[in-house]
């Protein structure tokens, strides 16, 4: 047996009043986040979902997220989180695609109205049969009629649950890539792959239960939900959530919370920059706390991480990876050093190789496509035989991306391919340790 809610079951026994999340002014506990999460597994056996059904998600980074998540894997199910920014026909379609039973929609704001576009998607996918809307607080009513809320699930529900037993090998997740050419396509990946991805990173990161890390990267996201959610759980560290960027609102969770980890994009990180170029603040607490910064997305601006270092006194490190890969590929490991501009060596069990368009190795210093196998190669995609045949070969994973490999084994990626129809969902992330 091997179920990723482990993630979270774990750290409830050994750190059980320790915070989990901490949420504007309020922090749950890792046993509070359990207990909840067993709340909604319960709630959703009740519904009539069973193992190996698909349960959609919309929901800014929010308590409720970790909650759901945690819930649904419980319950066996699998776990379709969706941007939160998608609209009423996207939504449709990937309901539809990934077949979810039920769906669980975040009211959302006057700006985003999510509930209104996830109900109306919600409406027009038959095989969908329960639409549960997150309220800000348990007790409040939907706004639509007849709409069942988070809340009304939960209550009365027993803070325990027997976690369904499921395969290494059953899908846990399925993440959709937004690809240059077609439709969406659901990455599946396993609860194996997921597992060994988290571990993976809490020790390339050294990440340690007093860790405290802010998360305001999305959470529906890959990057964010293995490399900062998933690694907190698996250690049992703190996470400080913000749905929304504002570098001063950053700054000053950073500095309240004597944060140790912060993950953000390359926009982000000029924003911080430049909020600091021209505002008054004392980072003095903050550089004194902060070991860790990761950057997804795209490549790091040599100017803007050269300030950025400089700045904090840290050194950043960069990495490769993709939703199909767990998402960690390769990295700048800190005990074999790093190389500006490189993506780094392949992770803890993962091959990699350049090919030409023969399939031939390439020599080291010559372009090729990047391939890589091992236990963060994705199931394949979801009710899409043709693609996965065309991505995965003998135990291969085609990333589309060209790369160049040199004489000390580090690899950097220059481009590519022409006839790629997807897009690189976590195009590289830096992490940042004081020198």
């Amino acid at each position: 047996m091997l179920n990723l809610a482990t993630l979270l079951e774990n750290s409830a026994q050994k750190y059980a009043n320790k915070t989990a999340y901490t949420f504007m002014d309020t922090n749950l506990s890792f046993a509070q986040i359990n207990g909840a999460a067993n709340q909604v597994a319960n709630g959703l056996v009740e519904l009539g979902i069973q193992a190996g059904d698909k349960v959609a998600i919309s929901c800014f980074n929010l308590p409720y997220f970790p909650i759901i998540y945690n819930g649904i894997l419980k319950a066996g199910a699998t776990v379709v989180p969706l941007s939160v920014l998608l609209k009423a026909d996207e939504i449709h379609y990937h309901l539809e695609n990934s077949d979810a039973k039920a769906y669980f929609c975040f009211v959302g704001t006057e700006d985003l109205p999510m509930a209104q576009m996830g109900h109306e998607g919600f409406q027009k996918t038959d095989a969908c049969e329960h639409f549960i809307m997150i309220m800000p607080k348990g007790d409040m009513p939907a706004p639509i009629d007849g709409v069942q809320t988070l809340g009304s699930l939960m209550q009365d529900q027993p803070h325990s649950f027997d976690t369904v037993e499921t395969k290494s090998s059953d899908t846990a997740v399925i993440v959709y890539t937004s690809g240059t050419t077609g439709r969406p396509k659901g990455a599946e990946l396993t609860h194996s792959n997921l597992f060994a991805n988290t571990v993976l990173c809490a020790d390339l990161f050294n990440c340690k239960s007093e860790d405290i890390h802010l998360i305001v990267l999305p959470l529906f996201h890959i990057f964010a939900m293995v490399v900062m959610m998933n690694t907190a759980l698996y250690r049992g560290a703190t996470a400080i959530l913000l749905p929304r960027f504002d570098a001063e609102t950053v700054l000053k969770l950073l500095d309240k919370h004597r944060v140790t980890v912060f993950a953000g994009v390359p926009t982000m990180y000029w924003g911080l920059n430049n909020y600091l170029d021209t505002n008054e603040f004392d980072i003095s607490n903050i550089k004194s706390n902060l070991k860790s910064c990761l950057s997804g997305g795209a490549s790091l601006p040599v100017p803007v991480l050269e300030k950025f270092e400089e700045r904090f006194d840290i050194t950043v490190l960069e990495g490769y990876g993709m939703s199909e890969g767990s998402p960690v590929v390769t990295f700048n490991q800190l005990d074999i050093g790093r190389k500006i501009g490189s993506v780094g060596t392949p992770a803890w069990g993962i091959q990699v190789k350049l090919v030409n368009e023969e399939g031939e190795t390439v020599p080291v210093g010559e372009k090729g496509e990047l391939l890589y196998k091992g236990h963060n190669v994705m199931r394949g995609y979801y009710k899409n035989p043709d693609a996965t045949a065309k991505t995965i070969k003998n135990g291969w994973l085609h990333s589309g991306d060209i790369a160049v490999k040199d004489e000390d084994g580090f690899y950097f990626i220059v481009d590519r391919t022409k006839t790629s129809g997807r897009t690189l969902i976590v195009s590289n992330f830096t992490i940042s340790r004081h020198s």
